[in-house]
């Protein structure tokens, strides 16, 4: 994944409207532009998770006890960013609507 830092910058992390004209313009049909960002989130989702997590394996300790148990303020400070992120399904509409996301049929690759 790309660095989710650059990508999610500029993006409002609150739901807003969204003109329904403007989303429909490339596929002419809601819900195939709907299934099309729900795929887009599903994938930043995952992504989204295994890079949470691959940085917090590096802080994991292998302690039994829980007298060992510490606060690591950089591991909160990375679960702080994480949770302040725009949810997946915004990333992806704001990438829909930019006209950043490629996206084809199966169908066309079967008869192909």
């Amino acid at each position: 994944m790309s660095d989710i830092k650059n990508q999610v910058q500029n993006i409002n992390p609150n739901a807003e409207a969204r003109d329904m004209h403007s989303l429909i313009k490339d596929t002419s049909n809601i819900y195939e532009t709907l299934c099309i960002i729900t795929s887009r989130a599903r994938q930043l989702s995952v992504d989204i998770k295994h890079e949470l997590h691959s940085k917090l394996d590096e802080f994991a300790v292998n302690s039994e006890t829980i007298e060992e148990i510490q606060e690591n303020k950089e591991q909160i400070e990375i679960s702080k960013f994480y949770e302040k992120l725009p949810n997946a399904a915004i990333i992806a509409t704001n990438e829909f609507l930019a006209n950043g996301l490629d996206y084809r049929y199966r169908d066309a690759e079967i008869e192909e």
